[in-house]
């Protein structure tokens, strides 16, 4: 009886913590939701200003650069199952606190600003449809799924789950909708293969990073693992679908835009998707924008719950204020954190234009990429084990991870 009492007391008293309870369907749909949204629905325009007929192959050649990457973050999610892992594996890597504080607020300011990109963009779209203000229905967006990302890790990833089959049934419609105005589409293709010549090249990799945005989503996966089920199994799995999936989903659709839509047209669109259904109906037009704003929004709560974890995952391990690391007894969410996280956006998006934001995102994510890559090199230099049974990968993933995503970054400098 006392033994039996002590236990009672003990889990009464406990300290509120994240709980496991994310299955590999919901991940992968998280990890798509976060993925496939702002950056297919914008970018395909000023990517094809940059590439031309060839955007697909930007895509793919961002995709090239992602996969290792996606490699690195399968093991090493597995290694460090935890919120903030990013990082969790610097530190593994380099054993220097201040060097993963560098890189988790990093981490968060890639999504926090990279919200605040996609919620002007879900302004716009909503500003279709409703007659108010782009800067009111901003402020609004922000606020209500600030609300809906302290719901419950559980509730909002479902609900995220729910918009993501809608935002990649809108795309499927895309492609669709382009057979059905162009049936003979595929005898085209050979419209979007690259010559072997250094000018079509050069702006294929020059919109390398505008396409490599689109990609920007799948490495926040491993900042929810600490609420994962079976993390061992179900985050490598879960990260290659994501990657998998978006990349085929982005090559149809860009293939599509780019042989249906005017390239001179195409290339100064800021709703570029919109473009394909020019000749249809009211009612055809309403839908898919309402499909688009859908989509922008969903990339905006998961964004939001990713940077909260982050600042979660920091103040946990003692790197910022232990206040940041409440957790609510209630919804079981970092609340202080998420409100933090909102605060931030709602600055950011009032403040900085759309296009200099979705840049900055990409740059910050690729410098992150190439930290998670070296100390996924030196783990393995130094043989560092792991208490736990782990996903491993060959040690030439993480190095072409770095080499790529150096290459990349120093595109945007030419």
């Amino acid at each position: 009886m006392a033994t039996a009492n002590s236990h009672k007391q003990t889990g009464n008293n406990s300290k509120p913590t994240l709980q496991r309870r994310l299955t590999l369907p919901l991940l992968t749909l998280y990890g798509l939701g976060v993925t496939v949204g702002a950056g297919i629905y914008v970018l395909i325009g000023a990517t094809a200003a940059k590439a031309g007929y060839y955007a697909p192959v930007s895509f793919l050649l961002a995709a090239i650069v992602v996969a290792f990457t996606s490699f690195s973050y399968s093991e090493l999610s597995t290694r460090y199952p935890v919120s903030a892992g990013e990082a969790a594996y610097v530190r593994g890597g380099f054993n220097s606190r201040t060097l993963a504080m560098v890189i988790g607020l990093m981490v968060t300011t890639s999504g926090v600003v990279s919200s605040a990109a996609i919620s002007i963009g879900a302004a716009a779209y909503l500003g279709i449809l409703v007659p108010v203000s782009p800067v009111i229905l901003t402020v609004l967006i922000i606020l209500v799924l600030g609300l809906a990302a302290t719901w419950g890790i559980l509730e909002s990833v479902t609900a995220a789950a729910i918009i993501t089959v809608i935002e990649i049934g809108g795309l499927f419609y895309v492609v669709f909708y382009g057979f059905m105005l162009k049936p003979d589409l595929l005898s085209e293709i050979n419209r979007v293969i690259p010559p072997l010549e250094l000018d079509a090249w050069t702006g294929i990799v020059s919109a390398g990073l505008l396409a490599f945005f689109a990609f920007v989503g799948f490495e926040d996966m491993a900042n929810v693992a600490e609420e994962v089920k079976n993390p061992r199994r179900n985050m490598p799995r879960a990260i290659i679908y994501t990657l998998v999936i978006a990349t085929a989903v982005y090559l149809a659709v860009v293939s599509v835009v780019i042989l249906i839509v005017p390239m001179d047209i195409l290339s100064k669109s800021a709703a570029p998707l919109s473009l394909v259904f020019e000749s249809a109906g009211d009612q055809t037009k309403t839908i898919f924008s309402f499909i688009a704003a859908i989509a922008t929004i969903n990339g905006v709560l998961i964004q939001m719950i990713m940077a909260s974890r982050v600042i979660y995952g920091l103040a946990s391990q003692g790197s910022l204020p232990r206040i940041l690391a409440y957790i609510n007894p209630f919804t079981h969410t970092p609340l202080v954190a998420t409100a933090l996280v909102v605060i931030t956006i709602l600055g950011l998006a009032l403040f900085l234009p759309i296009a200099k934001l979705a840049e900055t995102t990409s740059l910050i994510v690729l410098f992150v990429f190439m930290s998670v890559n070296l100390a996924l090199i030196r783990i393995k230099l130094k043989g560092i084990g792991s208490k736990q049974d782990i996903f491993e990968v060959s040690i030439w993933f993480p190095v072409f991870g770095f080499l790529s995503c150096l290459l990349l970054a120093l595109s945007a400098l030419t």
